[in-house]
């Protein structure tokens, strides 16, 4: 069993903004893989299905972001999911929008949501990064950044990167976090 953590933060004021990408990738593999409803659990909304034969927990911690961990940590608690099988989708402003990578472990880089889950959890689970840009400056101008929604033109982009991440989700689940990094390499090159 795996547990995918699309991150975000609750509520219609933050609904398409540059930090909720989490979200919207959580409700594209949803609708695509017909999960079943979300339902409050955990801390968050959780929905269950298959991908590719593999039973799968979605999750979107409903706790903001900087919290996220207390939800992670629970639905990883009771479901006995190790972080290997624990798959995080999340923003990130190291990369431009057109960007996704991956990778498993590593260093929260600023975001909270991964210091989070990393302090209730372990740093050893599989990370899924869509780029959401970087503004000018730091302090508010990032806060305003990722709280912002996207442009017409970026907001296309985006939609690529989910799909490409909802197409090859079950390589990280079947072959592990390197092989679907090599596929979006692929796809990148293509662009």
């Amino acid at each position: 069993m795996f547990l995918i953590v699309g991150l975000g933060n609750p509520g219609i004021e933050y609904a398409e903004t540059r930090h909720n990408v989490g979200f919207m990738t959580a409700d594209a593999l949803a609708g695509a893989y017909g999960f079943g409803p979300f339902r409050q659990k955990f801390d968050g909304l959780v929905a269950e299905g298959r991908i590719g034969g593999e039973k799968i927990c979605l999750l979107k911690p409903q706790t903001y972001m900087n919290l996220s961990g207390n939800s992670v940590v629970k639905a990883a608690h009771f479901y006995k999911i190790l972080p290997q099988n624990i798959i995080v989708i999340h923003d990130d402003m190291d990369l431009p929008v057109g960007k996704v990578k991956a990778k498993l472990g590593g260093g929260a880089g600023g975001h909270n949501g991964l210091k989070s889950i990393d302090a209730a959890v372990t740093p050893g689970y599989n990370r899924i990064r869509i780029g959401v840009g970087h503004p000018q400056g730091g302090g508010e101008a990032v806060v305003n950044h990722v709280l912002s929604r996207f442009s017409k033109a970026d907001a296309e982009l985006l939609a690529a990167d989910i799909e490409a991440v909802v197409q090859n989700i079950g390589l990280v689940i079947e072959k592990g976090v390197a092989a679907f990094s090599s596929r979006i390499g692929e796809l990148a090159v293509k662009k």
